[in-house]
């Protein structure tokens, strides 16, 4: 270390003190022993310096001035601080240890600040998912619900027309998604016409096979619905 001082008093300089810069430096190695003797390891050697630099200066200026030495300390400076050598090889490892201990902290820090905002985004993603699901249903539920009040009303007031309005948007739904339509006669005889579409929308596309199945199948149906009577006729008069 390294210890900045002025004479104050002149005479107590030349007078009181044989050597006043003898007496200066006993004086320092008397504190810088006290202020270590009094603080860890780890604190003298590392972070510890500038708070005992400032410990070894007062406790220094007390010595000297019980000693009339006329010296006024203005600085003193930690310049450097190792361990003796008999221990340093132990000291090294703590060194390394506490080095390791950080490094772990900083790597943990490092994974937390990147796992806890991802996890955060994917739950607040998930509420907004469910919430969102949850008004489509509230929504999709409402509607029906009056769509089917609408439906009851009109029943009310003619059943028979839309009873039949219900029975053909259903067959029509039904028939649009197959190729295959079983049309039956009356109520109580057995006969029983397979038409293969399928087969017969056979050489088409792709997309025009959708067309058909989708929007033809219902018109399809609906005619051979109405001719039912004389395909049953035919049948019979085969056989």
């Amino acid at each position: 270390l390294t210890v900045q001082y002025k004479i104050s008093n002149l005479q107590d300089f030349v007078l009181n003190v044989d050597m006043p810069e003898v007496s200066l430096q006993h004086a320092t190695d008397s504190a810088v022993r006290h202020v270590v003797g009094s603080t860890e390891m780890d604190q003298v050697l590392t972070e510890g310096r500038e708070l005992m630099a400032s410990e070894v200066k007062d406790r220094l200026q007390r010595f000297l001035d019980t000693y009339r030495t006329g010296i006024n300390v203005t600085q003193v400076n930690l310049q450097s601080a190792a361990a003796p050598r008999e221990v340093q090889e132990a000291f090294d490892d703590v060194i390394r240890a506490r080095e390791d201990e950080q490094r772990e902290k900083n790597q943990a820090e490092t994974y937390a600040n990147g796992v806890v905002p991802e996890a955060r985004g994917q739950a607040q993603r998930l509420i907004e998912d469910a919430s969102g699901y949850r008004d489509e249903v509230v929504s999709r539920a409402t509607g029906e619900a009056d769509r089917f009040t609408a439906l009851v009303a009109e029943y009310r007031k003619a059943p028979e027309v839309t009873r039949e309005r219900l029975y053909l948007d259903t067959m029509q739904e039904l028939m649009s998604n197959t190729s295959k339509v079983l049309v039956t006669g009356d109520k109580g005889q057995n006969n029983l016409l397979y038409l293969p579409l399928d087969k017969m929308i056979d050489g088409r596309s792709s997309a025009g096979a959708s067309a058909i199945s989708g929007a033809g199948a219902g018109e399809l149906g609906a005619r051979v619905g109405s001719d039912s009577r004389q395909i049953e006729l035919r049948t019979r008069e085969s056989r």
